[in-house]
């Protein structure tokens, strides 16, 4: 025997002043929404290499920290420059001191030029010695400048302001030129969607998205959507602003607006529950009745927490926004 449950009516008479306002029921355009999980990416990821090979003596960071462009994060050190330093100051004062006494020669043979004691072949020797000499402090001392800005490349700085997602290497290791001592993330963050091809299609850029969010919901905005399809799915951009960065590949609920539908829309404050049976009040002349509804989904519409009637109400229903809290009574 099956048993069909019919909507139950609750005879209410009410003062004729009701402090609930009458809603007159008309159905309305409600967003279907479907849930799918974005991905926190860093808009830029850029890697902090090394500009010189040798021992990593110094790493002042580590996962999570956050940097600013140019900040030093980890020094290496060759140990072969410091001794080339030594090696090219020991030339340098050799050439120096034959540079000395090449200016005296040169000065002695201008005197004895004076006294027609030496010839002009021999001044233009002296003078080519001295200028040969000259040329060689140049040259080693641009050498010198050359290993010195090697020792100061080994500093490894921060390309970008932002934080540390990955440090790959140790303190005391050996690094190799052009190897990545950290991965940075700046530029901001943004929600990567990877949105089923079905739903895809109802999207468009500029749509607001849904974000459920460890500080609560937020909104964002659907800043693209890329045209290749992968693996069934197409990859969308949303633009959330305050959106954390604390973990960046961190999975956030995502709800996207993936068409619209007529509906019957209620007030939540509409609506009671009494012995497991869900009520409005429906308002016929001066009489109120209580009439049971199967509720759907909740929405927010305009700001007001709005509940679907599936079931026990009909367009052109007259219902109070608020639910009466005295005088009534149940009758099955």
């Amino acid at each position: 025997m099956r048993f069909l449950l019919l909507p139950i009516l609750l005879l209410i008479a009410f003062p004729t002043t009701l402090p609930a306002e009458d809603l007159t029921l008309q159905p309305v355009t409600v967003v279907e929404w479907k849930a799918v999980y974005g991905r926190i990416e860093a808009r830029d990821r850029i890697p902090a290499r090394a500009r010189l090979g040798g021992t990593l003596t110094e790493l002042s960071i580590t996962e999570g920290d956050e940097v600013v462009a140019g900040q030093t994060l980890a020094q290496v050190v060759d140990e072969k420059i410091a001794f080339q330093i030594t090696a090219m100051d020991a030339q340098l004062t050799a050439v120096q001191s034959q540079l000395v006494n090449a200016e005296t020669e040169l000065k002695r043979g201008q005197d004895l030029l004076k006294q027609g004691v030496t010839t002009v072949q021999r001044m233009d020797a002296l003078r080519t010695q001295v200028d040969v000499l000259n040329g060689q402090i140049a040259s080693l001392q641009a050498e010198r400048q050359v290993l010195e800005q090697q020792a100061i490349e080994g500093a490894v700085l921060a390309p970008v302001s932002g934080r540390v997602l990955e440090v790959p290497v140790a303190k005391g290791g050996v690094v190799m030129p052009g190897e990545v001592v950290a991965n940075l993330g700046g530029g901001g963050i943004f929600l990567r969607l990877a949105v089923p091809e079905r739903h895809a299609r109802q999207l468009k850029q500029g749509d607001t998205i849904q974000i459920e969010s460890p500080d609560g919901q937020k909104e964002g905005h659907l800043a693209r959507i890329y045209p290749l399809i992968e693996n069934g799915r197409v990859v969308a951009d949303v633009e959330v602003e305050g959106l954390p960065d604390t973990f960046v590949d961190a999975r956030i609920l995502v709800r996207l607006p993936v068409s619209n539908r007529q509906a019957l829309m209620v007030p939540a404050t509409a609506m009671s529950t009494r012995s497991g049976l869900d009520f409005v009040a429906v308002k016929s002349g001066e009489t109120v009745s209580l009439r049971s509804v199967v509720p759907g989904q909740r929405q927010q519409i305009d700001g007001v927490e709005q509940i679907e009637i599936l079931s026990g109400l009909q367009a052109g229903d007259v219902i109070l926004s608020d639910m009466p809290a005295a005088g009534v009574s149940a009758n099955e």
